[in-house]
């Protein structure tokens, strides 16, 4: 059995993502890693930080993004294909530039693979996921965020990349332009993993978080919308009262451990319940949103209600 681990990236160093760490947290487990990476700004390190990885599974791709092409963020689905088309392996694990793989999965992971292999009706594995918001001790788990995800697909040149490449879908005899597309497109087959994804995608100091924010309503939006929304808003992110987020008590990775030595951040965050945010509630803040996420947790065991599930789930 052969695993290939692939992703995309433009501009990591700039808006903080921890793409090293996401690469190497799957690394002792893949026989290559693909990762594509877009044509990044000057003032970006980050091909420099991905050449920093001391191993020869790195392939790296070099591209240069059309997001007038690749409308509403589908050039991150493409970007993501990119990666996918040149990968050799028998399963596919995607890390997104802000996910990370704990090691004390890695086993897990390599195994329920192994289990699976021969079982055809099986495309894809769904996993669990952790939102860490504000910094790397709360995390959000609310009825707005996704619980799970697909993050490993088989190699089949039928299964890409979905919409704004948070997902794959089966689009047979797929012409490579609208990753959208519903009419023609099959959900896949999936097979639950009990493993966690540790998504950092929250987690960054006010500044970056902020220019992370506008870098993706750019991508989906286009450049003269978000510079006319982005023009009067603050320099730094409010991530509001973290008090109204979960703690987390547990283990990072290893890999992020130098990343979390690095937490200067914490006189800008809030930790009081009573505390506004100045600006717009996001849904994980408004009333409506906590009551049916105390209902979800609290009363149905977790189950979402109205969930957006895009698979279906294969006991096995």
């Amino acid at each position: 059995m052969k695993l290939s681990g692939f992703s995309f990236v433009k501009n990591a160093t700039k808006l903080y993502y921890p793409i090293r760490q996401s690469i190497e947290s799957i690394l002792p487990i893949v026989d290559e890693f693909v990762i594509a990476v877009g044509d990044c700004d000057a003032d970006d390190n980050t091909l420099e930080e991905i050449r920093k990885i001391d191993s020869e599974k790195v392939k790296i791709i070099n591209t240069v993004w059309d997001i007038e092409k690749y409308k509403h963020g589908t050039e991150n689905a493409h970007q993501t294909d990119i990666a996918k088309q040149a990968c050799s392996g028998d399963w596919l694990i995607y890390l997104q530039a802000d996910e990370v793989i704990h090691e004390k999965y890695l086993p897990v992971i390599q195994n329920r693979c192994g289990a699976l292999l021969k079982d055809t009706r099986v495309e894809g594995l769904l996993f669990k996921y952790l939102h860490f918001y504000g910094d790397y001790w709360h995390h959000l788990v609310n009825h707005g965020s996704y619980p799970k995800e697909i993050r490993i697909v088989r190699n089949d040149p039928d299964i890409h990349s979905y919409i704004s490449a948070q997902s794959f879908r089966r689009i047979p005899n797929f012409d490579g332009k609208d990753y959208r597309q519903q009419e023609g497109t099959y959900k896949l087959k999936v097979a639950p993993i009990d493993v966690y994804i540790y998504h950092y995608g929250g987690c960054r100091p006010p500044r970056f978080f902020q220019k992370k924010r506008r870098s993706l309503d750019t991508i989906h939006k286009g450049e003269q919308w978000a510079e006319e929304v982005y023009k009067d808003q603050a320099e730094e992110f409010d991530f509001g009262p973290l008090k109204r987020t979960r703690k987390f008590n547990g283990s990072h990775p290893k890999v992020m451990e130098s990343r979390i030595a690095a937490f200067d951040w914490k006189e800008k965050l809030n930790y009081e319940d009573s505390y506004t945010p100045n600006r717009p509630l996001f849904k994980h803040e408004k009333m409506k949103n906590r009551m049916l996420t105390f209902v979800e947790q609290n009363i149905l065991g977790g189950k979402r209600l109205f969930a957006y599930t895009n698979w279906e789930i294969i006991d096995v």
